[in-house]
């Protein structure tokens, strides 16, 4: 399905260590998160909070059981503070990214973001940005777009739940606001589904310009209780709301094969965040690579 060697395979900890809710596997060490992660068949991690910021260090635990770095998340405030203040914080991440040897750098609008607010209802406190913020997030993604360029990188940014980047609609207007050779795009195809679209449809709409995916499903009764009930995005989370692909109502298989026939290049991403005590971390990312593999050779 697709090119040999074309796509690697990695997984985020945060299905061992929840860096918003550190009470979730606050117990799960580095070392376990990334030799299970190694055990269950990936080749590659994004960074979580616990992983050593020396990149020599981090090199040497990840050596020893074959993985690579992916990516890391930043943090931009972009609407809400001055650029140069988000820009400083941006060129260290990207440094540190680059000596660990990835080569794409996710990137999202954190400004008036409710994902880390415990008790915000996620559909009711969702942030929409005015003109003004919508300029200021579009220059100051193209900045640092130049910086990761700098280094041979690319910024792809992840649209996310409870941010002003989350639909269909938010999504293609950035796309519009920004230039291609500066902002890539992340594909999640859990948190376009949660937010009620349709994934294919944001695959589409913007493959060219996708250069990172997280691979991520839903569970449907739980997004509605959270609908329902109210629930704030770490509340969801709490839930279970999330899982791995396969384990959901995600249809996979088209997603797979859309980026097959563009001859996508670069990383899956298994990202799902569950409380690890009722999700055994090693199970699922077992589950997850034995469905990948089955869906797609891969």
């Amino acid at each position: 399905m697709f090119k040999e060697h074309a796509v690697k395979l990695a997984i985020a900890p945060i299905a061992w260590t929840n860096d918003d809710m550190p009470e979730l596997g606050r117990d799960n060490t580095f070392e376990q998160c990334i030799s299970e992660m190694a055990l269950a068949g990936f080749q590659g991690s994004e960074v979580g909070n616990k992983y050593p910021r020396s990149p020599d260090r981090l090199h040497r635990a990840l050596e020893l059981r074959g993985l690579e770095i992916a990516s890391a998340w930043f943090s931009a405030y972009l609407t809400v503070r001055p650029y140069e203040v988000t820009a400083e914080a941006f060129c260290a991440h990207r440094d540190f990214l680059h000596e660990m040897g990835a080569n794409v750098i996710v990137v999202s609008e954190q400004g008036r973001s409710i994902q880390g607010q415990m008790d915000t209802p996620l559909f009711a406190g969702k942030p929409v940005f005015t003109e003004t913020e919508w300029a200021a997030l579009a220059e100051g993604l193209g900045g640092l777009g130049r910086l990761a360029a700098e280094k041979g990188m690319t910024l792809v940014y992840h649209h996310h739940m409870g941010t002003g980047v989350q639909t269909v609609a938010e999504i293609a207007r950035l796309m519009e606001l920004t230039e291609p050779g500066e902002v890539s795009l992340l594909f999640d195809s859990g948190h376009l589904a949660f937010a009620g679209e349709n994934p294919l449809e944001v695959l589409r709409a913007h493959l060219p310009r996708i250069k990172h995916v997280h691979l991520k499903d839903i569970r449907p009764e739980v997004v509605e209780r959270v609908m329902r009930d109210q629930l704030s995005f770490l509340q969801a989370v709490k839930a279970g709301a999330f899982t791995v692909p396969g384990d959901g109502c995600i249809a996979f298989a088209e997603i797979f094969a859309e980026l097959a026939r563009h001859s996508y290049t670069g990383w899956f991403v298994v990202e799902a965040e569950q409380d690890p005590a009722l999700a055994d971390p090693l199970e699922y990312a077992i589950k997850a690579r034995r469905y990948i593999r089955e869906s797609t050779g891969l």
